[in-house]
């Protein structure tokens, strides 16, 4: 049976750490660490999520105690914890960069200069982490002893999270080399339209939303009905905050108002789906 415990207190490793940073960031009203500091929070909170019934003992009965070896958890558990804290590490490496080259995010540009709201942010983003990730927490949360095997659902699982996260690494990948080129003067083209670019007009969050969903799928078999309803509530949840909050929405308002008059941004929106790629077959 999942460890209710293990749930709860990860979840409160998500709040606190995101409260450190919030109390670090706001005196300066500095954006720059806050996609970094979620990618941290996955991390810490994916490891915590394993190894806490072990510490949990080791504090409350027997300090001498020594943690478990990865060898000892089940595979679901290593595959699904690896692949959160790869996914982590490659954005939370990527958005930094970005916004060292950049020098900071608008999203943030009135909500940093109130606290209050600014620290809204931070715990919106444990809630995010709490959320997103909550298939690989309740997996971690089940005794590896009781563990169902990784079967056919797991291993296809497997595979469909290799393939999105490859969707979206190539993604961010075309998009930064499309500035690089534009600003060497490359070219002069006023948006991306080719590559992934071609099929959706945002290639990279669906890449995102396919391996959350992935997740929860390898973590089905193994869970009880209630954490199953639980587990799928993690790609609607990043589902519905892409494409209803706060990524597609700023991006399209944006693009809207600086390319309105634009005939080849018009073209390119009627003909590439904002979102699902829309895979054509022509029979002659």
């Amino acid at each position: 049976m999942p460890s209710n415990s293990t749930l709860l207190a990860t979840a409160g490793m998500a709040y606190a750490i995101q409260a450190l940073c919030a109390t670090i960031a706001i005196p300066f009203r500095s954006e720059k660490y806050y996609d970094l500091s979620g990618s941290i929070t996955f991390i810490s909170c994916t490891a915590f999520s394993l190894y806490y019934p072990s510490l949990r003992h080791k504090v409350l009965h027997n300090p001498a105690s020594p943690l478990p070896k990865l060898s000892s958890f089940h595979n679901r558990q290593l595959i699904m914890s690896g692949m959160t804290c790869l996914w982590a590490t490659r954005l939370g490496t990527f958005l930094y960069q970005r916004i060292q080259k950049s020098g900071s995010d608008s999203r943030f540009d009135e909500i940093k200069q109130n606290p209050l709201k600014f620290f809204g942010a931070w715990m919106a983003q444990a809630t995010w982490v709490t959320i997103t990730a909550f298939p690989v927490y309740a997996v971690n949360s089940i005794p590896s002893i009781q563990q169902a095997e990784l079967g056919l659902s797991g291993k296809f699982g497997t595979g469909l999270w290799l393939a999105s996260f490859l969707f979206e690494v190539m993604a961010d990948r075309q998009k930064s080399q499309w500035r690089e080129h534009k600003a060497k003067k490359i070219h002069d083209e006023k948006f991306i339209s080719s590559g992934l670019w071609s099929i959706s007009r945002h290639p990279n969050y669906v890449g995102e939303v396919m391996l959350w969903a992935s997740q929860a799928l390898i973590a089905w078999k193994t869970l009880p009905p209630w954490l199953k309803v639980l587990s799928c509530l993690s790609p609607i949840a990043e589902y519905l905050l892409i494409t209803k909050v706060s990524g597609l929405p700023p991006l399209e308002e944006k693009a809207d108002k600086q390319w309105k008059d634009d005939e080849d941004y018009q073209r390119y929106k009627d003909r590439t789906p904002v979102f699902w790629p829309k895979l054509c077959f022509t029979i002659h």
